[in-house]
């Protein structure tokens, strides 16, 4: 991966604290020395509603939402025990928070939009833009109930007639590896990695996972069969596989199908509503070729971004997720 360190700090709320130096090791969160990373998720799928037989967006629901989280994160720099003082101490300083998304691929199957479309970049600027939107009003409403964050003065926030605000940092999108196993959902932002696939956990034990919305669509839609996942599980891809309706075929594509163009462009429409940074994977073909990843370092510094991961597959021994049968 890549971190463009003077793009983060053109971004620092507390400047007069010093420079970011570092990210946590996902690159998703900048912090100062002894700050600590404080994060959250909401999982989209649980924003939706349905309207007859398709599904919309919950805007009050995610507002409410959001507050409740921004409340409970503060909470948490509060009630935390610390390992050191000196964390405590920067913790309490400028009060960061990151509160961010998982989910966001469920939801666009259940709205029916291909990850690779116009459509759900759109849906990540809108959603992001008002997760952001309300958590910037929610914390200047703590800072009038509990005061702003102590750095306040100096901060990018303090300027004349401003309003004070509870915490220098609000949204950050982190990968939400383990937390989305927890909560049954697909990972931060990004696309499926397969439809079916295996999840190689740490003690040597080998999960099947089948993804339950294309489980689901297949059964209603007549086309469900044990063959059809097992090739799915052995790698095949739905584009290939006769007899799926299109439609069908658009919405439930996976990461390796994406261009790497369509990953950077979610990523970028995600950072332009998020305090910190995006934690995202570029998902390269074992064929790719050192050509194919500075492109994408170029573009992701175009677009704007803080940083960007990016993942050849086959290129370590021990791989978190695979599809296929070869060792």
């Amino acid at each position: 991966g890549i971190i463009f360190i003077e793009r983060i700090n053109r971004d620092n709320p507390t400047p007069q604290l010093g420079q970011i130096e570092s990210t946590n090791p996902c690159g998703e969160q900048p912090l100062l020395p002894y700050e600590s990373c404080n994060l959250g998720s909401i999982n989209l799928v649980k924003m939706l509603v349905k309207n007859g037989n398709s599904y919309e967006i919950d805007y009050d629901k995610l507002a409410q939402t959001v507050r409740s989280s921004v409340r409970f994160l503060d909470d948490v720099i509060d009630v935390n025990k610390y390992p050191i003082p000196e964390i405590e101490k920067m913790s309490r300083k400028t009060r960061k928070i990151g509160l961010g998304i998982m989910g966001f691929a469920d939801m666009l199957l259940r709205l029916e939009v291909p990850y690779n479309s116009e459509e759900a970049l759109k849906l990540a600027t809108d959603v992001m833009g008002f997760i952001d939107k309300e958590a910037m009003a929610y914390s200047i409403t703590l800072a009038a109930e509990r005061g702003a964050f102590p750095a306040f003065k100096g901060s990018i926030y303090d300027v004349p007639n401003g309003v004070k605000i509870r915490n220098a940092s609000r949204t950050t999108i982190a990968p939400t590896g383990t937390l989305s196993i927890i909560a049954g959902c697909s990972s931060g932002i990004e696309p499926l990695f397969a439809l079916s696939y295996i999840r190689n956990i740490l003690d040597g034990t080998r999960m099947v996972e089948v993804n339950p919305y294309f489980e689901q669509v297949a059964r209603d839609g007549g086309f469900y069969s044990e063959d059809l996942m097992k090739k799915l599980a052995n790698g095949a891809h739905l584009a290939d596989i006769k007899g799926i309706p299109e439609k069908v075929k658009k919405v439930f594509v996976t990461a390796h199908e994406i261009d790497t163009r369509w990953h950077v462009m979610m990523q970028s429409a995600f950072q332009k509503y998020t305090n910190n940074a995006v934690s995202k994977t570029v998902n390269f073909a074992k064929d790719a070729k050192p050509e194919d990843i500075a492109k994408v370092y170029m573009m992701a510094y175009e677009e704007g971004l803080k940083g960007i991961t990016i993942y050849r597959d086959g290129s370590r021994d021990g791989q978190v997720l695979s599809t296929g049968t070869e060792k």
